[in-house]
């Protein structure tokens, strides 16, 4: 730390002792002014007087009250005014005690607002000058008075520059400070985010698969003993099944890998590119499903696409589960305008229990999906039985501050 900033430190963690050494130093100041005396006849020279008792204590007074110009600006300055008018109209020869007047008003400049400072400043120019040169024992042109007239301007100017440069530095280390919160409640904000999206990834991958296996795992069991080759094919479905799950699971736990773990998989995120693939899994497990696409070769923007498809495995996945053995399910992809709507119904008669009802997060994920993309979700049971999922979503991602259209 240099010996600036120590003396900096200092003055702030004792203010009043800083000023009462600078108050000790404007004393010094005026009194060794008071014994020099300006000569001005063909040139200027100094010749030693002796000041008068009264102007030795207007200095003392002036000095004294500097010690409080911190704790009581306005009162201080008042006081070295007064002292300063005194001496100018008495003093013969004059002493230096405006200087107490000066540093005060530079005080309460940088204390103040600035129309203040134009205010008070103005008025100690005009009563210290005005009455140096009206009643002074010299003549109003003199040098001397004009000193007061100037010497008051830079004290004033010199305050209100200081307050505005302390005011600007104060506001960019509030703005910097705001900043860097602003930085970390993004960052807190984004990490929500992205384990929300993973989580609802987990969810969609797990519920989907294992509701498979579940599937086939039960049609094995009944027709082991009768029909053993549906059994293989079943425990076949139920391997390919689990590898697919484990193979999701593996990308998406992939992505909270450190930079020093090994390389994560680079398979892309699925999308309605895999449709067929996805239905056939639903398919092999025995669920009849129709499925009709109008979106024309479409190209979905990646968050857009992985969403549809998770819409859609989830809906499925749903029906297998809640709306019976003898359901059958629809799936329609279907390009509207500047929307992509997805529709999955299916006819069963709920004998297990509703979309849900079960306490999962299965609908609640989807939601979460479509609210992220600005567009909207529909869901509920149909009129005759069966259950509707219909989802609209933007085929351009709108940035969070655009309205939906």
């Amino acid at each position: 730390m240099s010996t600036l900033q120590r003396v900096k430190c200092q003055a702030k963690a004792h203010p009043l002792a800083m000023d009462a050494v600078l108050a000790a130093g404007v004393l010094v100041c005026m009194v060794a002014g008071s014994f020099v005396e300006p000569r001005h006849r063909d040139s200027v020279s100094w010749a030693l007087r002796t000041p008068d008792l009264l102007s030795l204590l207007l200095i003392a007074l002036g000095a004294a009250a500097l010690v409080f110009r911190r704790r009581a600006p306005m009162t201080v300055l008042c006081l070295t005014g007064t002292v300063s008018v005194i001496e100018s109209v008495t003093g013969d020869p004059r002493a230096p005690v405006a200087m107490s007047a000066v540093i005060a008003l530079y005080t309460v400049a940088s204390t103040t607002d600035r129309p203040t400072t134009w205010r008070v400043g103005l008025l100690t120019m005009t009563v210290l000058t005005g009455s140096a040169m009206a009643a002074g024992s010299l003549p109003w042109y003199a040098q001397e008075n004009l000193a007061i007239f100037a010497w008051t301007g830079i004290g004033a100017t010199a305050g209100d520059a200081v307050r505005s440069r302390r005011a600007f530095v104060q506001a960019i280390r509030e703005r910097a400070e705001r900043a860097e919160r602003t930085r970390e409640e993004e960052a807190r904000r984004r990490v929500a985010e992205e384990r929300l999206r993973i989580a609802r990834d987990l969810h969609d991958v797990v519920a989907h698969h294992i509701a498979l296996v579940n599937v086939q795992a039960g049609v094995a069991a009944h027709v082991m003993d009768k029909r053993p080759d549906q059994a293989k094919e079943a425990l076949a479905h139920v391997r390919e099944a689990s590898r697919s799950a484990l193979n999701e699971l593996r990308a998406t736990v992939g992505l909270l890998r450190q930079s020093g773990d090994p390389e994560a998989p680079t398979e892309p995120a699925p999308g309605l590119d895999r449709l067929d693939e996805l239905t056939g899994t639903f398919r092999n497990a025995g669920l009849h499903i129709e499925v009709a696409r109008a979106d024309h070769d479409t190209t979905l923007p990646a968050a857009v696409d992985l969403a549809a498809y998770r819409i859609i495995q989830e809906a499925l996945t749903n029906v297998q589960k809640h709306a019976g053995p003898q359901a059958k399910a629809e799936v329609s992809v279907v390009r509207v305008g500047p929307h992509i709507e997805i529709t999955v119904v299916d006819d069963g008669s709920g004998e297990n229990d509703t979309p849900g009802s079960g306490g999962g997060h299965g609908l609640l994920g989807m939601r979460e999906r479509v609210s992220a993309l600005r567009g909207t979700l529909t869901t509920g049971p149909r009129y005759g039985g069966g259950f509707r999922v219909h989802a609209i979503l933007p085929v351009k991602n709108r940035t969070p501050g655009e309205d939906p259209a």
